[in-house]
């Protein structure tokens, strides 16, 4: 698995909320935000339910994780997807840091993508 998630029962734009103020209580900002949904209609005229990535980046974390590794810029943020369901519930889906940075064999990474992944794991523990 590259990822893991939760299902929430409100509306989309107060699900990017609580989601947003999670990740802000793990030491988590949200650097992008795209909307696939708007993006997809405008490029090639695509009807889609609310589809939105989130780049969330921890700056502690990602300066030992780039003094660790320059290129591990590659990897980053950690993106986590808000989407809307047919059945209007909501799936916030979170990368798995551990899969992604497993990617580069550095112990001192590996340890900084466990660390990255119980922060998360508490964000999706907040929303459920």
């Amino acid at each position: 698995m590259y990822g893991f998630s939760v299902q929430m029962s409100c509306g989309f734009d107060e699900a990017i909320e609580k989601v947003t103020e999670a990740l802000k209580s793990e030491g988590f900002g949200v650097l992008t935000e795209i909307d696939v949904k708007a993006t997809l209609k405008k490029k090639i005229d695509v009807d889609r339910k609310p589809y939105t990535i989130l780049g969330a980046c921890n700056p502690k974390l990602a300066n030992q994780a780039i003094n660790a590794d320059p290129d591990i810029g590659l990897l980053l943020p950690c993106n986590v997807l808000v989407r809307e369901e047919d059945d209007g519930t909501i799936t916030v889906a979170f990368m798995d840091p551990a899969a992604v940075l497993g990617l580069v064999e550095q112990d001192e990474v590996r340890a900084l993508a466990s660390q990255v992944r119980d922060k998360l794991e508490k964000v999706r523990d907040q929303l459920a």
